[in-house]
């Protein structure tokens, strides 16, 4: 199995180097590939905000990503839950973040702007909390 860095899913992605892009299709296409969970996480960032790229084609992009059948997520499952949560509203980072403490009694964070508010109106479990004194 071999793993790839965010720049081979971006090239695939936004097809904006051919030569590369058929490249990274073949690799994807022969299977035996491995992306972690940080690698989606730098790959939503870049089609969001180097490629501009709206919200519903970046999240149409992980999904299909984390659906081929020759592709291994880690953390497969924690990954599609952040998505479906992204789906719903919440940023693509917070939500990976939260999904992979699942395990833990709540999430502690200082933005209640963004973070604490899309959890709330979300339901996030374990809950999402201020940080306060």
């Amino acid at each position: 199995m071999r793993a790839v860095d965010t720049n081979i899913l971006a090239r695939y992605y936004l097809r904006d180097d051919p030569a590369q892009a058929r490249l990274a299709e073949k690799l994807l296409a022969a299977g035996g590939v491995f992306v972690p969970k940080t690698v989606l996480l730098e790959l939503e960032w870049v089609l969001r905000s180097v490629a501009e790229q709206p919200a519903g084609k970046v999240a149409d992009c992980l999904a299909h990503l984390i659906a081929l059948p020759e592709v291994t997520i880690e953390d497969h499952g924690q990954v599609e839950v952040a998505l479906r949560h992204c789906r719903e509203g919440a940023d693509f980072a917070d939500a990976l973040h939260h999904a992979a403490s699942h395990a833990c009694s709540e999430v502690l964070t200082f933005d209640d702007r963004r973070y604490v508010r899309r959890a709330a109106k979300l339901k996030f479990k374990p809950p999402v909390r201020l940080l306060v004194d």
